[in-house]
């Protein structure tokens, strides 16, 4: 791969991959930062989005248009869907999709976005088979779970909303920017991989939790794309 876009969400996850990079040249465009570099021999943008989903499809399009990368790669954090899936774990996306795009009363299914040909997009299959190996190497200490990625404009923090996402997506973990990441590679034909820690259980706790564990998570995600790369 010539170039590997890497989208953070929130700029803490952002600095700790600059700190890494060499030979680094920055770009401003829709007010975001575009950092060209080398990380680990390879050559990357590095670019926080913001969070939401306008902000990752914008920053995702910029990158396919303006930099022309080969993959992209959004890191991040998330709330758990699956029991299994606790605090610090990781979750490598096998798909994603909207849980907020609702356009049933056309005859579509929950998720599915109208007059697209699939209900999901799928990750890439050598990007999942990368990360999963990073991460077993480089954060030993914790699980790493392959599944479908849930986004929707909101911090879900309310189990009756929880359970109803859960009984409708299936999904492993839920954020706010990866369903449209993936969306934007997929009508741009960009192999892409969402990358999610887990910060909380997506419940009543999840105010409670998010900002205890998220330096943490952080910390998770960042060692394995670093580890990631100098697979590609």
């Amino acid at each position: 791969m010539n170039v590997i876009g890497i989208i953070g969400a929130m700029e803490e996850e952002v600095v700790r991959l600059k700190e890494h990079m060499t030979e680094v040249k920055v770009g401003t465009k829709a007010s975001m930062e575009f950092n060209r570099g080398r990380l680990n021999g390879k050559n990357v943008v590095v670019v926080r989005s913001g969070i939401g989903k306008v902000n990752a499809g914008i920053c995702t399009q910029i990158l396919a248009d303006d930099y022309n990368v080969d993959a992209v790669i959004n890191t991040g954090i998330a709330g758990s869907l699956k029991k299994e899936i606790n605090i610090g774990d990781i979750v490598v996306s096998t798909d994603a999709l909207q849980h907020d795009m609702d356009a049933t009363n056309f005859g579509y299914p929950k998720g599915q976005i109208p007059r697209l040909a699939v209900l999901s997009f799928p990750a890439d299959d050598k990007l999942i088979e990368a990360a999963c190996d990073a991460c077993r190497e480089v954060n030993p200490e914790i699980s790493v779970f392959k599944g479908r990625v849930v986004s929707g404009d909101q911090f879900v923090a309310d189990k009756e909303l929880k359970e109803r996402i859960i009984h409708d997506f299936d999904g492993f973990c839920t954020e706010m920017e990866g369903a449209a990441i993936a969306q934007a590679a997929y009508l741009n034909r960009i192999p892409y991989l969402v990358i999610r820690a887990i910060s909380d259980k997506a419940d009543d706790s999840a105010s409670m939790d998010y900002p205890t564990f998220e330096r943490e998570a952080i910390e998770h995600c960042v060692k394995l794309v670093e580890n990631m790369v100098k697979r590609l």
